[in-house]
């Protein structure tokens, strides 16, 4: 989780334009009201003390066809009290929080009311599967982010999301079970009987 000079080089040259383009990374805001919530945001991590190494304002270079791109933006010095940390911002921007320990780490990512996606970055594939289970989160990347498959479930935990999308669990969510049972007998049963 801490901010490198190489992180924030791959971050920067992320390829901004038409979200249907293979070679897009970054597409606009979904929605203006979006757009300004994502800028908003932007504007109070800055004004709560958040550093912006990358990004932080309106993106209109090349593949920025239209209104409503946002630089990639990253901000350091965040701590886990602030808005920025603390709520989904869905837009181009990520909040870099340091920790010590593995613990320390997990702490910090479940100290919040949201829980949609979660990414770890380890060699070590037994703190992989640690991280993976004591994360509360519908989804958890390793080495890896936003990788999705059709057949793979993916929705949140807490206040992320309603229910799942994909996979079997997704299309359960257009299921209304109902059981039935039925007796084979002409006489009235008891209904406080369990049978």
């Amino acid at each position: 989780m801490a901010a490198r000079v190489g992180d924030v080089e791959v971050a920067g040259s992320a390829t901004i334009g038409d979200p249907a383009s293979y070679d897009t990374h970054v597409g606009p805001v979904t929605t203006e009201p979006q757009f300004q919530k994502v800028l908003d945001y932007i504007k109070v991590a800055q004004e709560g003390g958040a550093t912006c190494v990358l990004g932080g304002d309106i993106y209109d270079g090349p593949g920025a066809s239209g209104t409503r791109f946002v630089q990639p933006t990253v901000f350091t010095n965040v701590t886990n009290d602030m808005r920025i940390a603390q709520e989904e911002v869905f837009g181009p921007v990520l909040s870099v929080i340091p920790f010590d320990t593995e613990d320390e780490a997990i702490a910090i990512a479940n100290d919040i009311n949201f829980g949609l996606a979660a990414g770890v970055w380890t060699q070590n594939l037994g703190r992989a599967i640690r991280a993976s289970d004591a994360l509360n989160a519908g989804t958890v990347w390793v080495n890896t982010y936003r990788a999705v498959g059709f057949n793979s479930p993916f929705g949140g935990w807490k206040r992320s999301g309603l229910g799942r999308e994909s996979g079997i669990e997704g299309m359960m969510e257009y299921v209304q079970t109902k059981s039935v049972w039925m007796a084979q007998e002409s006489s009235v049963t008891n209904p406080f009987i369990m049978r």
